[in-house]
């Protein structure tokens, strides 16, 4: 499956929850029902997976962790705010960097709509 498939398959779901559940929850509640959700649609979850990092000719084990990576391609970045900000959408960036991903979903169960919460991010990713 590639990366724009899984992305709509999140999207879906994450419509799905969001008009089951409503907002404003803890971004832990939606992750691991969103996992559920993804996992009973056939694809692999990750969830607070260790990105390991390199800095200075040293590798960290520990980075970073991603809320949530699907059938190991896609990064998906929780949360549940008022308003995300530009920082959040650099912050996924940098972890598709590190990672060497090529699409992550910012997915915000804050807003009052999810198509107006959920916001890609690519790293070189072909369309």
């Amino acid at each position: 499956m590639r990366e724009n498939e899984i992305a709509t398959q999140v999207v879906d779901a994450a419509y799905r929850l969001h008009v089951q559940l409503g907002p404003g929850l803890f971004e832990s509640v939606y992750e691991v029902v969103l996992a559920h959700e993804l996992k009973t649609r056939g694809l692999h979850v990750e969830r607070q997976v260790p990105i390991p990092i390199q800095y200075d000719s040293i590798t960290f084990d520990e980075g970073f962790r991603a809320d949530m990576i699907v059938e190991d391609k896609v990064i998906l970045e929780l949360k549940s705010v008022e308003e995300v900000s530009r920082v959040h959408k650099k912050q996924l960036l940098t972890y598709l960097r590190v990672s060497d991903k090529r699409l992550g979903l910012l997915i915000n169960f804050g807003a009052e709509l999810i198509k107006d919460g959920i916001s890609r991010v690519v790293n070189g990713l072909e369309e």
